[in-house]
């Protein structure tokens, strides 16, 4: 049985050949016994860097290999150990992916870093490249970097109606996918437009933010003009009414009179912006609650029974922590005061509504 200290490391460079004749030589072992000592021994060998490469060589995560060989070794019947010594070969012989992402099922195993579960703790915001905290109101950037790895694949269309900084710009913009965002303020969408700029683009893909009201924009010229029909991923991360005020532009949803108008507005944006969704893809709607007057006002499900009227279907409802936000920063005692005296719960999370096109 491997130790925790021999699945710590990162990646293995393998030589595809001549770890199909290993596996094969695996296979030849008579005895449970004598593949475990088979197994050992190539392990031994397993971080020697590959002297004369007799073909293709294949990047492996050095954690799943060896929790795979685990798996091997702890066989209780041949027949079981020839079961995973196949899967372990097509694991790196074979690639099968499905039509909405990049995923390798051949290799599920080696994805730690996607989420499957409907609790997200995020520790802390990733702050590396051009991603910034000080845009009140944007959503960490792992949220959309979950949501593309899960729903695109390299080359798709992402179109965020409520852009802001450029979160989900960016995130596409590394990995690999155009994206299109809406921003109603000008100068906000200039600002988004610098941080593109300055962050790296390595796939060459085309990230463009235009100036907007996205209740009332035309989603289809829009795509036309850059020469797409369709989005494959469609997120949304609106004002959660009028709990912050973005803009003074009336326009502007943190400024609608009433949770109904609120409501209208954001139904508006879900019509025009869902027309452009491939059918079968998918649609992420980010968005929390408010509290006023003492009540509890549930928006994230009122929202979500908003898109529900459309051609949608509700596949997932994923809860999010928060620590900390700007309007309740270095008054932590004051909150845990008001809740005492008010009868009711701090917010610590939002929604994630993810929703599939019929």
């Amino acid at each position: 049985m491997l130790t925790d200290a021999a699945l710590a490391g990162a990646l293995l460079v393998v030589d595809k050949p001549k770890m199909l004749s290993a596996l094969d030589q695996l296979r030849a072992a008579p005895s449970l016994n004598g593949l475990r000592s088979a197994i050992t021994a190539l392990l031994d060998r397993l971080d020697e860097p590959p002297a004369e490469p007799t073909g293709e060589l294949v990047e492996l995560g050095r954690a799943y290999l060896l929790e795979e060989f685990n798996q091997i070794s702890q066989s209780l019947t041949l027949e079981r150990a020839h079961y995973y010594l196949d899967r372990l070969e097509k694991s790196f012989t074979k690639v099968k992916t499905s039509s909405i992402n990049d995923i390798n099922l051949n290799r599920w195993k080696e994805y730690s870093d996607i989420y499957t579960d409907s609790l997200w703790l995020v520790a802390r915001r990733d702050r590396s490249g051009v991603h910034r905290a000080d845009y009140w109101g944007n959503f960490v950037p792992q949220i959309p970097n979950q949501l593309l790895k899960r729903y695109t694949k390299q080359g798709d269309w992402v179109l965020d109606t409520f852009a802001g900084s450029g979160t989900t710009l960016v995130e596409s913009q590394r990995l690999g996918r155009h994206s299109l965002g809406v921003e109603l303020q000008p100068a906000v969408a200039q600002q988004s437009r610098q941080l593109l700029l300055e962050e790296a683009n390595p796939h060459n893909v085309t990230s463009q933010i235009v100036t907007g009201d996205s209740t009332s924009l035309d989603y289809r010229q829009l795509l036309a003009s850059l020469g797409q029909p369709s989005v494959q991923l469609l997120i949304m991360h609106p004002p959660y009414f009028d709990i912050i005020k973005f803009s003074p532009d009336q326009s502007d949803l943190s400024n609608a009179p009433t949770v109904e108008d609120f409501l209208t507005g954001l139904g508006q944006v879900i019509d025009r912006a869902g027309e452009v969704l491939q059918r079968g893809r998918y649609f992420a709607l980010v968005i929390g609650d408010k509290f006023s007057k003492g009540e509890w006002i549930p928006l994230g499900f009122m929202s979500m029974n908003e898109v529900l009227k459309r051609d949608f279907l509700l596949k997932s409802i994923i809860v999010k922590n928060f620590e900390e936000t700007q309007g309740k920063r270095n008054q932590k005692e004051l909150w845990k005061y008001r809740a005492l005296v008010g009868g009711f719960y701090i917010f610590k999370h939002e929604y994630i509504f993810l929703f599939k096109k019929k």
